[in-house]
């Protein structure tokens, strides 16, 4: 299979944890004898450094003329600590969206055993976590009309959806729960929200064509709870455009790690993946970030292709990977790895059968042997 892949590192950990991704995606070319070709461009405060423009208009040209995105991470506090900051690099994302015309955000959230422990969260709650959520991503507040009044002394964010585009992911999430553990819940607030009333209505309506689904609805107050309470619970959640980037968010504590969550943006003919982690400034150079959701989220790439035993592949080994402990400093304080070391292991790995491999002084800087 031959594909281009747009390639946006972006801001802080952004270009280290795409390296590794990129080092990865070459060793399943080269053992599946795909042809992956990758066209580079800058987007986020880096852009606006070089051109002035979060999402300089050569960058959408590279982004439309590819059959997916490799997005690392976006923001800098130079902009964070200036509320009045007219450019922002979180534009660049915001705008790429709307030109992309990404309508699901894809976010799957899974615990690791032998992680358990680095959780904030007690075992019992959080064991046998694997859930997933369905985030509208072109609608609601963050897309609808905004402004302030003359004397600024009052600002408004209007949040529009059309039933075309709840029904849109709503379809997606059915079929996703479908293949899972036939559950699907919707957080809305439909207790207050004229928009979440017309969520529910158009949910229960097609959850008609869907018999074998259980539709369970929250408002997310008291989903925001039981996320914590009970994650286990959940199998495909799905909820509109803010109430899903806070949610999805909250769900990052359950792993243990943000730095171990992918993503998928899904648009009407380009997707584009990426980790759900900012650029987290503090560590970017230091080669102490952990690429493993940047590697899952181009996992999802290659299913996406269709590609499913390649990205089973990756799964698997990561899997194995953090059975062994072979983790980043964010999950083990005291005996870890780096980033670049994490795209090296697995690298291997996916060359080798695992059962092959004996794993000796791995916190010595060596590789696994054989």
């Amino acid at each position: 299979m031959k594909k281009k892949i747009a390639v946006l590192p972006g801001d802080g950990i952004g270009p280290e944890v795409t390296k590794q991704g990129i080092k990865v995606l070459e060793v399943i070319a080269e053992r599946f004898g795909h042809d992956f070709e990758y066209e580079y461009a800058s987007v986020g405060a880096v852009a606006i450094e070089e051109s002035g423009d979060p999402l300089p208009e050569k960058t959408v040209d590279v982004c439309m003329n590819s059959d997916a995105i490799l997005f690392g991470a976006i923001g800098d506090p130079k902009y964070d600590n200036d509320p009045s900051a007219k450019i922002r690099p979180e534009q660049g994302l915001l705008r790429l969206r709307k030109a992309l015309k990404l309508y699901a955000n894809i976010r799957p959230v899974k615990t690791y055993a032998s992680l358990l422990n680095r959780s904030p969260l007690k075992r019992e709650r959080i064991e046998g976590t694997d859930l997933v959520i369905y985030r509208e991503l072109a609608g609601g507040i963050y897309f609808g009309e905004k402004g302030r009044s003359e004397d600024e002394k009052s600002a408004y964010d209007h949040c529009t959806y059309s039933v075309e585009e709840i029904e849109r992911i709503s379809k997606m999430a059915f079929e996703a729960a479908e293949s899972r553990r036939k559950k699907l819940t919707l957080i809305d607030k439909a207790n207050v929200l004229e928009t979440s009333r017309l969520w529910r209505q158009t949910v229960q309506a097609i959850s008609e064509n869907y018999p074998d689904v259980e539709v369970e609805y929250l408002f997310v107050d008291n989903a925001a709870m039981q996320l914590i309470l009970r994650p286990n619970k959940f199998d495909v959640i799905l909820t509109e455009n803010m109430f899903g980037d806070i949610i999805s968010d909250e769900s990052s504590v359950i792993t243990g790690s943000i730095g171990l969550l992918p993503s998928a943006s899904i648009g009407e003919e380009i997707s584009l993946f990426e980790p759900i982690h900012g650029s987290y400034p503090q560590v970017a150079g230091k080669d102490l970030a952990n690429p493993i959701a940047t590697i899952l989220s181009m996992g999802m790439m290659l299913e996406h292709f269709g590609l499913y035993e390649e990205a089973e592949l990756i799964n698997t080994n990561i899997d194995f990977m953090i059975g062994k402990e072979l983790v980043t400093q964010d999950l083990n304080s005291r005996n870890f790895v780096s980033c670049s070391k994490v795209g090296d292991i697995l690298s291997l790995l996916l060359d080798l059968n695992v059962s092959d491999v004996q794993f000796e002084n791995m916190f010595e800087g060596k590789l696994p042997v054989i």
